[in-house]
């Protein structure tokens, strides 16, 4: 996504308060009363990229946010910032910009005056009183608010809203912009709209560098230039959307980042196991020798319904009818195999006896034993860290 562009309005400049962008977490660590919600974090963020932090609640990725912002102290390491090390900074000498899910906009104030509050309050560098109407309109322009600059927060959409509190982030024109889950207060079709809003602008804005936070995998698919999977802590994986969809190196890494049959298979001379039917032509993880336990990814979508390679029977256990799509469950050798087909006029009955089948270069074979976790799983990890008042993600 570090491609250029021109701004409606003109593009908004940005490396306020110092040179460069970019962020570095030199082995962050984070801790609430003993208890480590950030352990030994090494990331890089480069310089107008997109990093968007995914995973589960609990896992780390908004305290790694916090921190960038100022909002967190970290107990070892190093935060950096273009370059500089910002970690005994205060917030408003980082020159970042920040959205929150909630908005935070200020309900008394019109639109124009929550955009310019940023600036106003902006200390190093202080911001003349003469530039901030400017200001302000070269940014709500940027994000196509220009005509509700009268309005108050009560008198705007969701999306208004959320597009109001990106224009007040990007009035300072920082050097960093830090997204906390910014579209999940929003319904399912203005999410759509806004991440097409949100890769726009970051095209208009490519020496920004950009920290997302969320756990919605279309939105880290769709805006990320790399993504980082973050569990119980710990940074598990980290790859740009197409690496980790089509090569996860991880169980974890293939549950969490998008939809994942995850079968136990064992290695065999030319091709894995499952359930006593050979599977050909699926390559072996290094130095698996036959006989070892593995795991066969493979994705919903690239199971096919009927005879094809590696064809398995299985019984019908569940149907889902998906619109444009039929999600089927069948059993198979034991294990239940979800298959993304087509959808179909006459899908098959509970019970009735079907053949699934994949392509050898759609799976991937991954090293049996890791523990693929649930969002439940980690949400109680996330109760039993947290202190009173605190919270975490």
């Amino acid at each position: 996504m570090n491609t250029t562009g021109t701004a409606r309005g003109g593009a908004i400049p940005s490396g306020t308060g110092g040179s460069g962008s970019g962020i570095r977490f030199d082995r962050v660590s984070v801790a609430y009363g003993g208890t480590t919600v950030l352990d030994s974090l090494d990331l890089t963020v480069e310089p107008g990229e997109v990093m968007a932090l995914l995973g589960p609640s609990g896992s780390g990725k908004t305290t790694a946010l916090r921190a960038v912002a100022g909002f967190v102290q970290p107990v070892a390491g190093r935060v950096f910032i273009g370059g500089r090390d910002v970690t005994g900074l205060p917030p408003h000498r980082r020159g970042i910009g920040m959205v929150v899910q909630q908005y935070a906009l200020f309900p008394h104030l019109r639109v124009e005056d929550n955009v310019a509050f940023g600036l106003r309050a902006q200390r190093d560098p202080k911001v003349p009183r003469g530039e901030i109407p400017a200001r302000v309109a070269e940014a709500l322009e940027m994000t196509g608010m220009a005509a509700y600059a009268r309005r108050h927060p009560r008198e705007l959409s969701g999306g208004q809203q959320q597009r109001v509190a990106i224009a007040r982030a990007l009035a300072i024109r920082p050097r960093v912009l830090l997204l906390d889950e910014p579209l999940s207060a929003l319904d399912a079709q203005l999410r759509s709209g806004m991440l097409a809003e949100l890769s726009r602008l970051h095209r208009e804005l490519p020496d920004v560098s950009v920290l997302y936070v969320t756990h919605d995998q279309i939105e880290a698919l769709t805006l990320a230039d790399r993504i980082a999977v973050m569990d119980r802590a710990r940074l598990r994986d980290c790859g740009t959307p197409r690496e980790l969809y089509r090569s996860p190196r991880t169980e974890f890494t293939a549950s969490f980042v998008g939809n994942a049959n995850l079968l136990p298979v064992t290695v065999s001379k030319g091709g894995v196991l499952f359930g006593g039917t050979l599977l050909a032509g699926v390559a072996a993880p290094a130095g698996a020798a036959p006989g070892a336990s593995a795991t066969l990814c493979v994705r919903p979508h690239l199971v096919g319904l009927g005879d094809g390679p590696n064809a398995v029977p299985g019984t019908v256990a569940e149907v889902q009818w998906r619109g444009s799509t039929h999600r089927l469950f069948v059993d198979v050798a034991g294990h239940r195999v979800k298959a993304d087909v087509r959808e179909l006029r006459v899908a098959p009955a509970l019970g009735e006896r079907v053949t699934l089948h994949f392509a050898p270069e759609d799976a991937v074979l991954l090293p049996a034993g890791e523990d693929a976790r649930t969002d439940a799983e980690a949400d109680t990890d996330a109760s039993a860290a947290a202190p009173a008042g605190a919270t975490h993600g």
